[in-house]
């Protein structure tokens, strides 16, 4: 598994000149490792930068309160971005993932009295699914371009939530889900952070040490090939975008216990985001790159940078700029420019 992690960041293109062969000089060593590792490495600089910049902004950045409020934002943006990761990986994209989740809080809210959490929870999930497979389908069977469906999927769903809840928030007696989110099992640590963690190590494991993760890499990078070497190419998109379905309920259930209450359109405003902290981590949009690690990192950077702006009072307005030079950097550092046909 950890040859794999070292091979998965080695995919910038290696130049031709001053490629840090032996004798090139320290620059030319330097600039080598920068073309490989760079993909891996762009997020983690950012994240020693922000913290570094904003801590010497306001010394309350760093500090126990401070912390905890970062690992709640980042468990439900990590597992909404989580849910969108693997579909990029293979070359499409989620858009209804926000909206899965917003319709998952509202059915949480409205079944965990009746129904119990255990049940609840397991039948949330299993919509979730459901909702990610008629994406797969459709993509698969219909040869309609994922954007286009789960754009038209995002609409239904939200139109679904709205229903069921009356364009109202749910509210629900059990607490359960506080318990669950919001409370700490390791030191002070949300366990929602944790569900967070376990599952993007989860996911690194199935993609870089079982025989299906390599199937969605060799999907993302080349479809054709991929299917020309006997690999079930439909079946995989379907895997995948179920899988997705059921990350999105999960995260839907983290916001509905932050939030101690269902709110119609609530995880919606977190699709952009979602897809900055896979974009910023280093999972290329062309597919066949990157990973659920670099989601982590991603998302621990969308927070942070929000955050301190927030801690430093930038304006609202300010903050969306930033945020979108931010993620315009992340690609324009990370992007494969031969897979693009892009010159140098």
């Amino acid at each position: 598994m950890t040859q794999n992690l070292m091979d998965e960041t080695a995919t910038a293109p290696r130049q031709s000149r001053g490629s840090g062969a032996p004798g090139g000089g320290p620059l030319a060593v330097a600039g080598s490792l920068w073309g490989r590792y760079r993909n891996m490495l762009v997020p983690v600089l950012a994240l020693v930068g922000l913290v570094l910049y904003f801590q010497s902004q306001s010394p309350a950045f760093v500090s126990e309160g401070s912390a905890q409020n970062i690992l709640r934002q980042m468990a439900f943006l990590t597992v909404l971005a989580l849910a969108g990761t693997f579909v990029i990986l293979i070359g499409g994209i989620d858009l209804s993932v926000a909206a899965n989740a917003t319709l998952a809080g509202i059915l949480i809210a409205t079944w965990i009295d009746d129904y119990g959490g255990a049940l609840a929870i397991a039948m949330v999930i299993a919509v979730g699914a459901l909702v990610g497979l008629a994406n797969g389908l459709i993509t698969t069977v219909l040869k309609v371009p994922s954007f286009l469906v789960t754009l038209g999927m995002m609409s239904i769903l939200n139109g679904i939530s709205n229903q069921i809840s009356d364009g109202g928030p749910v509210s629900f007696a059990s607490g359960l889900l506080q318990t669950l989110v919001n409370e700490s099992t390791v030191g002070s640590i949300p366990n929602g952070a944790l569900i967070a963690i376990g599952l993007t190590v989860l996911l690194t494991v199935i993609a870089f040490a079982t025989s299906y993760g390599r199937h969605l890499y060799a999907v993302g990078g080349n479809e054709r090939a991929a299917a020309l070497s006997g690999i079930r190419v439909r079946a995989v998109k379907l895997s995948v975008f179920a899988l997705a379905g059921a990350i999105a309920a999960i995260a839907g259930i983290i916001f509905t216990g932050q939030a101690s209450t269902g709110v119609p359109m609530g995880a919606d405003a977190s699709l952009l985001n979602s897809i900055a902290a896979i974009v910023v981590g280093g999972t290329a949009l062309s597919g066949g790159i990157g990973g659920p690690h670099r989601t982590l990192l991603g998302a621990l950077v969308i927070v942070i940078l929000g955050s301190g702006m927030d801690i430093t009072a930038v304006d609202p307005y300010t903050q969306l700029v930033v945020k979108g030079i931010v993620v315009i950097a992340a690609v324009a550092l990370t992007i494969d420019r031969r897979r693009y046909g892009v010159i140098k």
